[in-house]
């Protein structure tokens, strides 16, 4: 179930932040921000919000404002553009510009994307029967970008007969999707489209049938609709509606291609029902009704419906039921739960199914005959990696694809025959410039936290390392919503890692890397545990001597950004500089306020502050009303305008108030782009300028500006 989560990874699109500005002169003086007191009444208490006055994007003030905030960013790092060109070069360096993906399988087409030097965007082609053929490019992003300063896609599917192609594009960053249908036999858009729409596409197996999801207006994914192509989206069908605000709803086409999904769930609960995909009028069958604390997902094939589910089974198992049975809810159990394996999901074959793990903290595949036999696992060599299903269009093949990579080894995509167990590289990521992955050194260490959890750390850096404590290092995580940070490889880290920096992930509680009972512990009224892991794995790396409190720097993104919050607020003195991106950072008062974009759903994340406990609770700890007047390290925050996850204005209040509240001189900047959104601008080189706009900020503050790799 896709769920729109405070994430930095939005589907279909491009991990980025803002867009480049141009250098100023001369540094001038930070924006000053008018105070114009706001007052709540929560539990009995008057909350003065002072600057609750941004959330008016249609002020000038406003406006105004973020444009002084970009002036006096540029002019506070001014001095840094040397390294930024510097960096940039090494980034694109790296990267292969004119490259093509790994073809993949669905007959009779061969199917890739392919990127050129100089285009910011992919290219998705196909070629007929053998990869020899006339190539025909299906969808050009760069030709549909021209003139935009943005564009991200939030669907792309092609019909089961290969005659057409659906997409939802994004020009905002908002996450507002335009429904498109192009008619792949002449290369012309058709009249079908559809405007402000969800995530979320699925064919019917007639090749006329298309069901979509709009969004109420909060962009809580609510229904689902039938669209017959050729007919004007006036006649429309609404197929599901999803009334309670708690529960955000998704629509696929599963992988056996005989049934249209479409799952309603809380963080909680759920349920789905399926459509038979070649009779997409009839109406759809509830697999089974949701229940308190029961969640599951579906999958179809060989004749059953496969439930991933928590039904008594705390790290879930897996269970099934004839798709042709009159009680859908009758399941039998297939895979028992295990206290120490995670089960994630499924993915089934014509005679094979797949079983994503987590053991220990790292993904496994488990394999097994659909006609009964013995399982077994594929194994990887390296002791923290990650590994990802790719996308296996065919369900009757005996191969499966997936990509491979660990912090040092790029990302690979292997070809596995589930029959001989044999293994085929199909293509390793070329990381150009003379990387060599013998030059690093990677360590998976257990932190104590301070009520004596142990807590995964993966590291990476450059070798030789002596653990004097004079190393920079960066500590990363995320830590919310079930979400891992797998250890995995990012050619773009080796400007940090050449330059000395070490690289730590903190594997913290709200994540699931250790099960589901390490994402439970770091949510509602044990969110604590998140910030206090990140802090003591800090601790624990200036102990061992990886790094020192004046070298050590913090980054996170989105939720991970309201890490960096409370962080700052509670051991401002164990970092030099933080780095903050899209942070969520007012969390109080959105969720108090159920007509921001995922408010409602998230009360079972961080809890509702009308209720006295969860209020207190997140007052406790709450990043923008815990400021105080003290020392904060260095920061660097990024926003977007149009962001529809995390508002403008959370960032923009944050820093305010900082500017307000701090005694120190460290330089504390915002950079917004006026033109994105959560993910930031949508091109690959506007990205990789950012990233070299983020390590220069880094690097700066642990006084490596001037060092060359």
């Amino acid at each position: 179930m896709f769920r729109r989560l405070r994430s930095l990874i939005p589907a279909f699109t491009l991990l980025t932040f803002s867009a480049a500005m141009p250098v100023a002169a001369q540094r001038s003086a930070p924006p000053v921000a008018t105070k114009v007191p706001k007052v709540d009444t929560l539990h009995g208490t008057a909350v003065v919000d002072d600057y609750a006055w941004f959330r008016d994007r249609n002020n000038p003030a406003v406006i105004a404002h973020l444009n002084a905030e970009n002036s006096y960013t540029e002019s506070m790092t001014a001095g840094t553009q040397g390294l930024r060109d510097a960096l940039y070069a090494e980034l694109v360096g790296r990267i292969k510009e004119t490259d093509l993906s790994v073809p993949s399988w669905d007959a009779p087409y061969w199917y890739y994307t392919r990127t050129e030097q100089g285009q910011p965007y992919p290219i998705f082609c196909r070629k007929l029967k053998t990869l020899e053929s006339t190539e025909e490019i299906i969808f050009d992003q760069n030709a549909e970008a021209k003139g935009r300063k943005f564009l991200s896609l939030g669907g792309f599917d092609v019909s089961p007969d290969h005659s057409r192609l659906a997409v939802l594009v994004d020009t905002t960053g908002y996450e507002d999707f335009t429904l498109r249908v192009k008619d792949l036999r002449t290369g012309k858009y058709l009249r079908d489209r559809k405007e402000k729409l969800g995530f979320g596409l699925a064919w019917a197996s007639d090749n006329q049938t298309l069901f979509y999801m709009s969004t109420d207006s909060a962009k809580r994914g609510d229904r689902v609709w039938r669209h017959s192509v050729g007919t004007s989206v006036r006649n429309d069908v609404s197929v599901f509606h999803e009334p309670n605000v708690l529960f955000n709803v998704g629509v696929q086409r599963l992988r056996s291609g005989r049934f249209i999904a479409i799952s309603s769930g809380s963080f909680t609960q759920g349920e789905t029902r399926v459509i038979d995909a070649a009779h997409p009028t009839r109406p759809a069958r509830l697999i089974a009704m949701r229940r308190p604390n029961v969640e599951y997902d579906v999958e179809h094939g060989n004749g059953y419906f496969w439930i991933v589910t928590n039904d008594g089974a705390p790290n879930f198992m897996v269970a099934r039921v004839r798709d042709d049975a009159q009680n859908l809810s009758q399941w039998e159990r297939w895979l028992a739960p295990r206290a120490d394996v995670f089960v994630e999901n499924i993915s089934v074959f014509e005679k094979f199914t797949v079983v994503s793990e987590r053991r220990e903290g790292l993904r496994r595949l488990s394999i097994t005959p659909t006609a009964g036999g013995a399982s077994h696992d594929v194994s990887f060599p390296e002791a923290a990696y990650g590994v990802s299903l790719a996308a296996n269009p065919m369900f009757e093949s005996p191969v499966l694809r997936f990509t491979y990579s660990s912090l040092v080894t790029p990302s690979t995509v292997i070809d596995y025959d589930m029959v001989t167990r044999e293994r085929t590289v199909k293509k390793t990521q070329e990381v150009l410039g003379g990387y060599d992955p013998t030059k690093y050194g990677v360590e998976r260490r257990m932190a104590k936290a301070r009520d004596g959890v142990m807590v995964p750390v993966s590291i990476v850096y450059r070798l030789p390392l002596v653990r004097d404590g004079k190393r920079p290092l960066l500590e990363y995580a995320y830590g919310s919503y079930g979400a891992n940070t797998e250890p995995t490889f990012n050619s773009n880290r080796v400007s940090l890692l050449d330059r000395g920096v070490v690289y730590a992930i903190a594997h913290i509680r709200g994540g699931q890397e250790m099960g589901r009972a390490w994402y439970d512990d770091g949510k509602m009224l044990k969110k604590k545990n998140t910030f206090n892991d990140f802090v003591d794995v800090g601790e624990f790396l200036v102990a061992e001597g990886y790094t020192s409190k004046d070298r050590m720097l913090a980054n996170g993104g989105s939720a991970g950004g309201l890490l960096m919050g409370v962080v700052a607020n509670m051991r401002p003195d164990l970092y030099k500089a933080i780095i903050a991106a899209v942070p969520f950072v007012d969390v109080i008062n959105t969720m108090s306020d159920a007509s921001i974009p995922l408010t409602a759903q998230e009360w079972e994340q961080w809890g509702n502050p009308a209720r006295a406990d969860e209020y207190a609770y997140m007052r406790s700890y709450g990043e923008y009303e815990n400021v105080e007047r003290k020392a904060y390290p260095a920061m660097l925050v990024t926003s977007g305008l149009n962001d529809s996850r995390v508002a403008y204005w959370e960032p923009t209040k944050w820093v305010a108030r900082l500017r307000e509240f701090k005694t120190d001189g460290n330089p504390l900047v915002l950079r917004m782009n006026m033109g994105a959104g959560h993910g930031g601008s949508s091109g690959r080189y506007e990205r990789l300028k950012e990233i070299a706009f983020d390590y220069a900020f880094m690097l700066e503050q642990v006084g490596l500006s001037g060092a060359v790799p």
